[in-house]
């Protein structure tokens, strides 16, 4: 069985937990210790909406400023990308919103984003970024927000499966599913000109 695939690549400043994000995505684990990632690590995840499968090739990229160079070679051909930043660092949300103002300038801008507030698991105290702020500079976007605890598996699993379901949605004759088999439409044959 074929089962429809799409390149998604996780975006956002060193310690706002885009590892941790896709290691409770792909393994449904948590690290407490999660080294930082050097230039990018890859995964695979399959998610299922209603009958249809769908697979997620990540991108892990590295965070530090070092590294910011090369991420375009990894959202260039990407269909989704998924922008975070760490709630209780405001630094890291003015850096997602860097992000997704070059990733929006890019000659090839991913259909399908989403800006994703991690480690709300921490007391509100601690928070420095404003909910309310962040959803309308997604929703200004045309983007996908949700706020995530990759420690508490909160939302992880969600925001994934709203960027597939969108694709679904836009990509309907693609993804229909027929009795365990995603059916791709024929093709009507050219006619010639004679």
């Amino acid at each position: 069985m074929n089962i429809p695939k799409g390149k998604l690549v996780l975006l956002g400043s060193s310690s706002a937990g885009k590892t941790s994000l896709a290691t409770r995505f792909v393994k449904n684990t948590f690290n407490l210790e999660q080294q930082a990632t050097i230039g990018a690590a890859f995964l695979t995840q399959v998610v299922n909406i209603g009958k249809t499968q769908f697979m997620f090739e990540i991108w892990d990229t590295a965070g530090q400023e070092r590294y910011a160079a090369i991420a375009p070679a990894y959202y260039r051909e990407a269909a989704f990308v998924l922008v975070v930043y760490d709630v209780s660092d405001s630094k890291s949300y003015e850096r997602a919103k860097q992000w997704v103002a070059e990733v929006k300038n890019s000659n090839r801008t991913p259909k399908f984003m989403a800006l994703c507030g991690n480690k709300c698991d921490l007391v509100k105290e601690e928070w420095q970024v404003d909910s309310s702020e962040a959803q309308v500079f997604a929703q200004q976007n045309q983007m996908i927000f949700s706020e995530t605890s990759a420690k508490l598996n909160k939302n992880v699993v969600q925001v994934f499966t709203q960027l597939a379901e969108q694709h679904i949605k836009a990509n309907p004759k693609l993804l229909e599913n027929d009795g365990g088999k995603i059916r791709i439409d024929e093709v009507e044959p050219k006619k010639g000109c004679c």
